[in-house]
């Protein structure tokens, strides 16, 4: 059969003639209708995230995905060992997928969980955001982080919502998909923004998809507009690191605020938390997509086109998803 492979840490992987899979220990060969290329497929396979360590090459990425069953049903699934679903067959487990709702398409079925779940992982388990709490969201224009805002909004009953991002029609889309306030990063002093914000309303939740120096600007800002009078906490939550994976921080910042600092990823969130995020919040959002309420762009793309598609990056808020 046909899939994507990876032979060495950090190459594009090829498209090529590979094994057919085998079933095994209650798993079945499904058909991939279609698998997204996510941040998290890219890391993985190229030797330095912390859960590279569970792949052996030469793999097959894809992460997670739909697939057709022996029996017809159409679910998502998640790869065993994070890698698998970038072919035309995968062995999976049927046990430990999500029925997908006939009028969701596959495409969109496949692109929705990575960032919905990350997101409602974020919003519910690690900012413990409800209704009321002003959130803030740097990286906001990217697939995962417009996803917190429109969710922060219209699932947690955030009362403020303020996007943080580069890119200006984004910026533009998220005022009228749950933004109440936006900061454009580049043209705007965002530790000035953040600051003066604060002050007015302490923020109660930061999610945080860039890292780096906005990451370390955001969090300066908070101290510096922190209320002197009362004790205010702020959860920040670290998510993704696309401005860069360290950060200069004074050590005072954390110890003269209510500034708490966790992270969402593999590993760091309790199987229970995974399970309801799967069993409650997945059927939901496929709802709130097929709905309206809730909007996701998605760019399908051949299998056969994995190595152009890879070296040519995403673009700005648009899952990539590639179909056998």
């Amino acid at each position: 059969m046909k899939a994507a492979l990876v032979t060495e840490w950090g190459r594009n992987p090829i498209y090529t003639d590979v094994p057919e899979p085998e079933a095994r220990d209650g798993a079945e060969v499904a058909t991939v209708e279609a698998s997204a290329l996510t941040n998290l497929t890219r890391a993985l396979v190229s030797g330095k995230h912390y859960a590279s360590k569970e792949i052996q090459l030469p793999a097959i990425p894809g992460v997670d995905g739909v697939v057709r069953l022996v029996d017809g049903r159409r679910i998502y699934t998640g790869a065993p060992g994070y890698a698998g679903l970038m072919a035309e067959r995968a062995v999976i487990d049927p046990r430990g997928g999500v029925d997908i709702p006939e009028h969701v398409d596959s495409v969109t079925a496949a692109a929705l969980p990575n960032p919905g779940i990350s997101a409602w992982t974020a919003l519910s388990h690690a900012a413990a955001v409800k209704p009321g709490d002003h959130v803030l969201v740097l990286g906001a224009t990217g697939v995962t982080g417009s996803m917190a805002v429109q969710l922060a909004a219209a699932m947690f009953g955030a009362a403020k919502v303020v996007a943080a991002g580069r890119n200006a029609e984004r910026l533009a889309w998220l005022r009228s998909a749950g933004a109440h306030d936006t900061i454009s990063l580049g043209e705007q002093d965002l530790g000035a923004r953040v600051a003066q914000m604060h002050a007015e309303r302490p923020f109660d939740a930061v999610l945080d998809y860039l890292w780096g120096e906005p990451a370390a600007q955001a969090l300066t800002a908070l101290a510096a507009g922190h209320p002197a009078a009362h004790y205010h906490p702020t959860r920040f939550v670290q998510i993704g690191s696309m401005a860069g994976p360290t950060l200069p921080l004074d050590a005072g910042v954390l110890r003269g605020t209510g500034i708490t600092l966790s992270g969402v990823g593999i590993g760091s969130i309790p199987p229970e938390v995974l399970g309801r995020a799967r069993a409650e919040a997945l059927p939901r959002l496929f709802a709130m997509v097929a709905d309206g309420q809730l909007e996701l762009r998605t760019q399908p793309r051949a299998l056969a086109d994995v190595a152009e598609v890879w070296a040519g990056g995403e673009p700005s808020g648009t899952r990539v998803v590639l179909t056998p």
